[in-house]
């Protein structure tokens, strides 16, 4: 019977503070590394450089013309005839779309301005030009 009292008889305490910093930091962790995790799915192309590059963060539609002159909108590749249509489709969904036109810069100039072309002819009013920042001299 002495031996029960010489035990401790208190129950463990839960320490709720320190759970609370290591529920934060892995928080705070998991976000920064989806952070570094997002890929943009795009066609790589090589683009022109420009001093003057700004990254529009609405909702867009990539259009890629490759150096041989082949057009892929989004991630199928189609016909240029098809572009137009393809547009409007876009256009239909969300008005407000954003049309990113990227060119490799060992395209021809003709394929790209006829892209440029049939995306404005199928009434797209919000158009940008894709190019990669012009580092230092």
């Amino acid at each position: 019977m002495k031996l029960r009292s010489l035990r401790v008889e208190s129950q463990p305490q839960l320490m709720i503070i320190p759970m609370i910093d290591i529920i934060f930091f892995l928080l705070v962790f998991f976000m920064m590394s989806t952070l570094y995790m997002v890929e943009q799915h795009t066609i790589p192309v090589n683009l022109p450089q420009a001093a003057a590059v700004q990254q529009d963060k609405a909702q867009s539609v990539n259009i890629t013309v490759l150096q041989d002159g082949r057009i892929v909108f989004e991630q199928e590749e189609i016909a240029l005839p098809l572009l137009a249509k393809r547009v409007t489709a876009a256009l239909n969904q969300q008005p407000d779309t954003v049309f990113t036109l990227r060119a490799d810069k060992q395209t021809n100039y003709e394929k790209v301005v006829a892209a440029l072309d049939e995306i404005k002819l199928a009434g797209a009013r919000r158009i940008a030009l894709a190019s990669e920042l012009k580092r230092g001299n």
